[in-house]
């Protein structure tokens, strides 16, 4: 567990590939239950400690998850979640193709079966599907893999996932969206890097940055990103 901001109202943790976000029905020990002991431990707070959770990551997924430290913070983090437009989400994503243009934006509706633990993509309304949209830019490449920055505007159902998916784009890792094969940590190379917001409580403006895990792929990308190499935002 990596804390990468923390103020009076709010902190941010850079959350490893594995890490249980919230309880499920493993019961195993979460995210949630780490920052509690974490601020009961700091702080010597006597009793239950606070913790709310306005967002989540899914369990193979890396990066930023933004917890708040009171009712307060919960309260207007859930309300700007809930809005496009409130919180900027960017995502890296390393997968195993070219994508077909520098950049795109994307639009589908997405519909997620339970049973399967999945969701599928439709390009029109179907019934029980929710609008889903990002929109992606080819950041760099390596030998066998490209890195894909996400501008995400919905927060669907394994969206990033599924919506690379119709270009038949495999995030690294993913075996239930049809990458050959896992990884040995069992998580995939898809991280939260960045969340951008107004403070929901000072009304400052917030940038929160995630460095992705230690591993050759990821470190082959950090290095091109430290020296400047990932290609411009808006190429000429």
């Amino acid at each position: 567990m990596q804390i990468i901001y923390e103020d009076n109202h709010i902190i941010a943790v850079n959350k490893a590939c594995g890490e249980l976000v919230q309880s499920d029905i493993t019961n195993e020990r979460t995210l949630v239950d780490e920052m509690k002991d974490y601020l009961k431990n700091k702080y010597n707070k006597p009793g239950n400690v606070f913790i709310g959770l306005p967002h989540r990551l899914d369990r193979p997924t890396s990066g930023i998850v933004l917890l708040a430290k009171t009712g307060k913070a919960l309260e207007r983090l859930n309300k700007m979640f809930s809005k496009r437009g409130q919180i900027k989400k960017t995502y890296w994503a390393v997968v195993n193709k070219r994508p077909p243009k520098y950049s795109d934006t994307m639009e589908h509706y997405l519909k997620k079966n339970k049973e399967k633990n999945k969701s599928f993509a439709y390009p029109k309304p179907v019934p029980g599907a929710k609008y889903a949209r990002l929109t992606y830019r080819h950041a760099a490449s390596l030998n066998k893999y490209y890195l894909l920055e996400i501008d995400l505007f919905t927060g669907r159902h394994h969206q990033i996932r599924v919506q690379l998916g119709t270009l038949n784009l495999r995030i690294k890792g993913d075996v239930k969206y049809g990458f050959p094969r896992a990884n040995e940590d069992k998580g995939i190379h898809l991280h939260a890097r960045k969340l951008e917001f107004i403070h929901p409580v000072k009304k400052n403006n917030i940038t929160i940055i995630a460095d992705p895990p230690d591993d050759i792929i990821w470190n082959e990308f950090m290095k091109l990103f430290r020296a400047n190499k990932f290609s411009p935002v808006n190429p000429v």
